[in-house]
Order: C-alpha cells, then sequence, then structure tokens
C-alpha cells in the first residue's frame, strides 16, 4: 500500500477503504506520511468529499487513536456542547455556566482556533494563570466538584485530531464537511457525554456557508451519533455578521463575563438563551419553552454568572489580571447611513492580521488584541461615527476594515 496511491484515488474520487484510510492517517501520526502528503490528500478530500462509510470509518480510527473518557462514575445526565466555529464566538464560556448552574454536567474538551475563526482555548488563555491542560483524573474531579469542566484536548483523547487539525488549519481544508463532523463527533463520542448539542454556523464568518451544506453536516453528524448510542441535537445559526461586540480573545472573554452579569442583551444573548435552553431540555427532558425560563432565571439571579467566577478560579484563572492592548485606533464613517450589514469574514481578517489568530502553524497569537464593533447592524450613522475599534500591537497598517461595512 502506498500514501502516493491512496492520494491519488481519493483525487480520483474514487472511496478508501477502511485500511487504506488507517494507512494514511495513522501513518500521519506515526511521521510516516509528510506534512505534504497528508495537506494533498486533505485537499483531494476537500475537493471530492467522503462517503458516509468513508467518514463512519475515519470517525473510528480518529477515535482509536487515544484514549476515550468514561463518565459513568460522575453522577447526573452529562451533555457536550460544540460549535463548529464563527467570529466573535464566545458561546461556550456563556453556555456552560448557565447549563451548569442548573445541575446539568457540563464536560468540555475544546479546540484552538481553526482557520479565521476564534477557538475557545486561545481565548481563555488570555485569562492569567488559567490551566487549559489538565489530565483525565482532574477533568473528571472538576466535573464532579463544580459540575463543568472547560479544557484542552488531553494529548492522550483522540490524538490524531489535534494533529490534523493543527494542519487543516493551515492548509486551506478547514471547510470539508467530511472532516468537519470526523473532527466533532470523534471528540464529542470520547469524550464521554451522555447527550450532544451542536451549534452549527452558517454564514460569511462561518466554517460552512450556506444553509444546505448545514443540513448535510448535521444530518451526519446526527447519524454519527446514532452509530454510537448518543443523542445528538443540532441548531443552525446565522454567522454573516460577528456574534456580539467583540473579535479577539482577551475582548470576548470580558463581554462573556459581561453578559453573564446580565449587562449585555444583543443577538450574543439570544443565541447564548437559546443553545443553553436546548441543552437544558435534554438534560432535564422537559420542554424548551420549560427550559428557557430556567436559563433566563439563571442569568437575572446571577447564578451563571457566580458559576462562571467559580470555574475560573477552580482552573487557576486570574480575571481580574487579563488585560486587552493599550494601543487603540478608531475607523469612523466616511458617510451617512444605516449599517445593512457587517461582513464577519473581512472582521475576522484584520482580527487574525492583529494577530489574534495564527496565519502560519509556527505563529503566536496575541490575546490582547482584537477588534471592538461599535456599531451594529440596524443602527444609524453619521460622518465621523466611530464603527469599530482595533486594539493592537503590531506597528499600525491600513487594514480596510471599513469594508466590512455595509451603509445605505
Amino acid at each position: 500500500m502506498s500514501i502516493i496511491d491512496i492520494i491519488n484515488k481519493k483525487r480520483n474520487s474514487q472511496e478508501l477503504s477502511k485500511e487504506e484510510l488507517e494507512f494514511a492517517f495513522n501513518g500521519y501520526i506515526e511521521k510516516k506520511v509528510t506534512d505534504y502528503q497528508m495537506s494533498a490528500l486533505l485537499m483531494a478530500i476537500c475537493i471530492n468529499d467522503m462517503t458516509d462509510k468513508e467518514v463512519f470509518d475515519l470517525v473510528d480510527i480518529f477515535i482509536k487513536s487515544g484514549d476515550t473518557i468514561d463518565l459513568s462514575s460522575i453522577e447526573g445526565v452529562k451533555v457536550d456542547k460544540h460549535s463548529t466555529g464563527g467570529v466573535g464566538d464566545k458561546t461556550t464560556l456563556i453556555i456552560a455556566p448557565i447549563v451548569a448552574s442548573l445541575g446539568i454536567k457540563v464536560p468540555k474538551m475544546s479546540g484552538r482556533g481553526l482557520g479565521y475563526t476564534g477557538g475557545t482555548i486561545d481565548k481563555l488563555e488570555s485569562i492569567p494563570g488559567f490551566k487549559v491542560d489538565l489530565t483525565k483524573e482532574e477533568f473528571l474531579k472538576e466535573l464532579g466538584d463544580i459540575g463543568m469542566v472547560v479544557c484542552s484536548q488531553t494529548s492522550s483523547l483522540v490524538p490524531l485530531d489535534k494533529e490534523i487539525y493543527s494542519l487543516r488549519d493551515v492548509t486551506g481544508t478547514v471547510e470539508s464537511i467530511p472532516l468537519i463532523a470526523t473532527s466533532i463527533m470523534s471528540k464529542k463520542i470520547a469524550s464521554g457525554a451522555d447527550k450532544i448539542l451542536i451549534d452549527i454556523k452558517v454564514g460569511t464568518g462561518a466554517l460552512i456557508k450556506n444553509d444546505r451544506d448545514a443540513k448535510i453536516l448535521r444530518d451526519l453528524m446526527i447519524r454519527i451519533g446514532t452509530a454510537y448510542n448518543k443523542e445528538v441535537r443540532c441548531i443552525i445559526s446565522d454567522m454573516d455578521m460577528p456574534s456580539g461586540f467583540c473579535v479577539g480573545n482577551a475582548l470576548e472573554v470580558a463581554e462573556a463575563a459581561e453578559l453573564l452579569n446580565g449587562k449585555i442583551k444583543n443577538d450574543l444573548y439570544d443565541l447564548c438563551v437559546d443553545i443553553a435552553s436546548n441543552m437544558v431540555s435534554m438534560g432535564k427532558e422537559i420542554s424548551i419553552i420549560e427550559a428557557r425560563d430556567q436559563v433566563i432565571e439563571a442569568i437575572e439571579t446571577k447564578k451563571a454568572y457566580a458559576k462562571f467566577i467559580e470555574f475560573i478560579n477552580y482552573q487557576k484563572g486570574n480575571i481580574e489580571a487579563m488585560n486587552v492592548s493599550n494601543n487603540k485606533m478608531e475607523i469612523t464613517s466616511v458617510q451617512e447611513g444605516v449599517i445593512t450589514a457587517i461582513d464577519a469574514y473581512k472582521v475576522s481578517e484584520v482580527s487574525c492580521k492583529l494577530g489574534s489568530g495564527k496565519l502560519t502553524k509556527e505563529d503566536v497569537i496575541d490575546h490582547t488584541v482584537g477588534v471592538f464593533l461599535n456599531k451594529q447592524v440596524g443602527d444609524s450613522v453619521s460622518v465621523g461615527d466611530t464603527l469599530c475599534t482595533l486594539y493592537y500591537n503590531k506597528v499600525k497598517e491600513d487594514f480596510d476594515v471599513i469594508k466590512a461595512f455595509s451603509i445605505q
């Protein structure tokens, strides 16, 4: 068997056997297959898709590349959540404390940024002292002690995904539906939750660009979940404009804290209430309406915020010491009118260039930079009004972020 033959086979749109997939993907983690060879195979998959059989086989290969977590020692229903990635998507930081404060266990292993989308672990690392790497024992202890845990994928849990995830990030292969489904579901199944809620982002600022592909991904992940006796529920949410006001790691953590503290009610608030309500509905087997009432009460009584602070403190974070860059540049409007759209992809490009994301595998993330949206869709603006504020540390340059705003 040859990796070149396997690449050529997929390039010619032929179905790969499980043995061929094992040879290629296990060979990559064993360093027998090079970065450039795996990149070629990933690109062939992106272009020519995969059959259900190939996806199911690849999920199994990913899961078996490492350990799995047994959560049976933790009392109660365990509900995991995943987002397919978007611009300004800090929902995990908000939803997990809400759901955990209502008595449902939330075991969450999160990833880093992928392409131009931000990663939960990158955001948490903007909190000084916060420990993102936990052992399996620490993971279980925290889940039992406070009802939630959010940490980086352990080195022993689906290590193949970690390697492929990093390579996809810098090779233009992040938007493949089979690879997205494999990455998400292998981690979710290996993490041991009873039920899984997946937020599928759709739009210019998401990996999935249209409703058709979102429904294909939704149905595929539900089929994978069924094969592993896991209840999977998916919601599809808009990502044509950034979620909330902030894009950038420390900025997004601060926004999450503000929302949980009852100080923000915007599109992000509505989305988080929707996702949390679905998770509570699954965990308690109650209606969405009843679950929604409980979710809103948890926010309004600050019960969810208290759980957020407990979580940060438990993982040794000092949120009071978190900061954003002191260097700010305001981008002002050159026309008057009403903002009809804010292009999430263009905003994310600017944030990434500022240093909030990686353009190469070797890049180091600057957690203190990003974009704050001073205006939202529907706002009226006059000439000279501030549309957004850039937080930067690099030498200032023209990032042309004004093109992200459509004003009529």
